[in-house]
């Protein structure tokens, strides 16, 4: 009999999640997130929890994001049936995501610490586990990062909401350009807090049995690694206060930097009406008030991606047949009219994720 995919203990105090498929580097799929769900809710209303804490089995990393395979084969079937924004809602995917979400609100509000160990790859899926826990610790094996334009797919799982609250323009670099971030980067960044070397989590997590999060961690903690990203601000700050991705891209291959010119590059790779969409996200996220508000505009979004062709030829190029060289359509940013961009912000009628926000509640 194989092991679950989510160990789910308490020890003393520490309700303990383990992501448990280290050779997927513990992909998140749909029962895995309503697993880690069921857990969340209990121990928020059991006294005998203190503390949750939440790490990924193996050394790759916490979560190389969702299991994109199953979602390639529900985006095929939506593009080969164009039943509608209906139909994609209620599609395993498009259920998947509804839970998926509804569980990353659930941990930006949650009542309790929640320390989660962002070690190795942490991805996609993986930062709406952890970028919105009260306690981030990374270590010196830490590669964050928002892949999605390059699989014609848009941040989700409450990244814009991250992303847009970065210092500067950090964030708008890392969506479009698809950069891993650093230990120190996440940390400057806001996805992170906390900096402990991977040799010290074990003891980390033990100590959490007699400590508190805070104590625990301040035992363990030493100072974060200094950010590339944060010494690039000035080009990065520049380039990307531009309002369109065209004008970001001239900006970039016009700078004195070099490495504002392999920016520019790389965001050239990506799908097109992916980028501007991303922006566009970005830049609402921005000005929306709470993590609920911003997820459910972005799942909106992401039901419409689920139809789009760009989602099935980045899964495609990148995962199925490895040839890493997607077709875009349209191609080119130009191409990438305002009506298509404008598509993906439909609303979804009696489908809306429809998450309450604080200020619903007033």
């Amino acid at each position: 009999m194989s092991e679950p995919e989510v160990l789910v203990e308490r020890r003393d105090g520490v309700g303990l999640i383990t992501l448990n498929r280290p050779k997927a580097i513990n992909a998140l799929n749909h029962p895995m997130a309503l697993t880690i769900t069921e857990a969340l809710r209990e121990w928020a209303v059991d006294d005998g929890v203190r503390t949750v804490a939440v790490t990924g089995a193996g050394e790759r990393g916490l979560c190389a994001g969702g299991d994109i395979v199953a979602i390639h084969s529900d985006a095929s079937a939506s593009v080969a049936s164009a039943g509608g924004a209906a139909a994609e809602a209620d599609s395993a995917t498009g259920r998947f995501w509804r839970d998926e979400y509804i569980l990353n609100a659930l941990i930006g509000e949650y009542p309790k610490p929640y320390v989660v160990v962002m070690d190795g790859i942490v991805m996609g899926g993986g930062v709406g586990l952890s970028g919105h826990g009260s306690h981030r610790i990374v270590t010196e094996r830490s590669k964050i990062g928002m892949p999605e334009v390059g699989i014609g797919f848009i941040p989700d799982v409450g990244g814009t909401y991250l992303l847009s609250r970065t210092p500067g323009e950090i964030g708008t670099h890392v969506a479009l350009t698809t950069a891993r971030m650093s230990a120190g980067d996440a940390i400057a960044a806001g996805f992170a807090d906390y900096f402990v070397p991977s040799e010290q989590i074990p003891a980390l997590l033990e100590t959490l049995r007699t400590e508190s999060a805070d104590v625990a961690i301040a035992k363990f903690a030493t100072a974060a690694p200094e950010s590339g990203l944060v010494a690039a601000r000035s080009w990065i700050d520049s380039c990307y206060s531009a309002d369109t991705v065209e004008e970001i891209v001239d900006r970039l291959r016009a700078h004195d930097a070099q490495e504002a010119n392999e920016a520019a590059e790389a965001i050239l790779g990506k799908s097109p009406v992916a980028l501007k969409v991303t922006l566009r996200s970005l830049r609402a996220a921005r000005a929306l008030s709470s993590l609920e508000a911003v997820l459910n505009e972005e799942y909106r979004v992401s039901i419409a991606s689920l139809s789009s062709h760009d989602l099935v030829e980045g899964i495609r190029a990148q995962v199925i047949d490895k040839d890493r060289a997607p077709k875009w359509v349209p191609p080119t940013l130009p191409e990438a009219t305002d009506d298509l961009v404008e598509a993906y912000f439909a609303e979804l009628g009696d489908r809306e994720l429809g998450l309450t926000t604080p200020e619903d509640k007033k």
